[in-house]
């Protein structure tokens, strides 16, 4: 008897059974595009808003659909799909500068002045972006899994070269009509009433090109944010998986403490334990965007 793959992930793969969020699709006025959105509220109207930026290659609910409720009992919660990413906007090409902005346009739709803006992996590193290019509308940032830059070995820089040079080169395929058909019908796949949480998480994963990945992955390759770190001026929280084999540990660590006044929020796991070690990363994340929430309200009260 044939085994499907989804068979195989089920075996092999513990995933939360958890009711995973329904939301929309929300036009971003002068961005390009629509993207899928969850909008979950918080236990009263006035809570305090997340903002949640999601990893390399998934979308908002595949990376943090264990997180989400649990943090709905303190604030209200937002996902979206960043550029080229499941529902996300189809843009000529991947740009962290633009998914920033994307997110600073969330906010006006949604009529959100300050939030505190969460991220993980690439999302943290977009998160960090959101703070620099709009500084006012971040109350606080809860950062994981995250790093100030990449290409820090010899190994690192042949790699996002070759990458950078691929999808140069690649560049025309992004604005082909072929390309972007693809990619909105693996979008519109998750639509689909899944019968159980692998079968869910594997859409969700599907949703996204591998064409999407390595424009991503070349964009990440420029990211420098060392310069700058020392200069933000809101409550930070890192939080760091102390077993991780994609961003390492050390890196993680340094970032935290280039950040003036930033906690430290350790996970006994590696770079999938958001997901995959939900039990322990749920719970320290949820730490540390409620100490961030504790302490934007001290410094808007000073």
């Amino acid at each position: 008897m044939a085994v499907s793959f989804t068979d195989v992930t089920r075996r092999r793969v513990h995933l939360p059974e958890i009711d995973v969020p329904v939301g929309r699709m929300v036009e971003l006025p002068g961005r390009g595009g629509s993207t899928y959105v969850t909008d979950t509220p918080g236990p009263t109207p006035d809570a305090p808003a997340i903002v949640l930026l999601h990893a390399l290659g998934t979308t908002g609910l595949l990376t943090f659909f264990p997180v989400i409720h649990p943090l709905a009992k303190r604030f209200r919660v937002i996902t979206l799909d960043q550029r080229w990413h499941g529902r996300g906007i189809q843009s000529a090409e991947f740009s962290l500068v633009d998914c920033a902005d994307d997110v600073a346009a969330l906010l006006d739709v949604l009529g959100l002045e300050k939030v505190i803006v969460g991220g993980y992996s690439m999302g943290s590193i977009i998160a960090q972006r959101v703070w620099r290019q709009h500084p006012d509308k971040v109350a606080g940032l809860v950062l994981g899994a995250t790093t100030d830059r990449f290409q820090l070995n010899p190994a690192e820089r042949g790699f996002f070269l070759g990458m950078g040079t691929t999808m140069l080169a690649l560049r025309g395929l992004s604005r082909s009509r072929t390309a972007i058909k693809a990619t909105r019908a693996a979008g519109r796949s998750v639509d689909l009433v899944p019968s159980d949480m692998h079968e869910w998480a594997l859409r969700e994963f599907r949703s996204t090109s591998p064409w999407a990945v390595g424009q991503a992955v070349a964009a990440l390759g420029q990211h420098h944010s060392r310069p700058w770190l020392g200069r933000i001026d809101v409550p930070t929280a890192v939080v760091v998986m102390m077993r991780d084999r994609v961003i390492p540990t050390s890196r993680q660590i340094a970032l935290a403490r280039s950040i003036p006044g930033a906690t430290i929020h350790e996970v006994d796991d590696g770079h999938a334990g958001c997901v995959l070690g939900s039990n322990k990363f749920v719970p320290r994340f949820v730490e540390a965007a409620a100490t961030v929430n504790a302490r934007s309200r001290d410094f808007r009260q000073r």
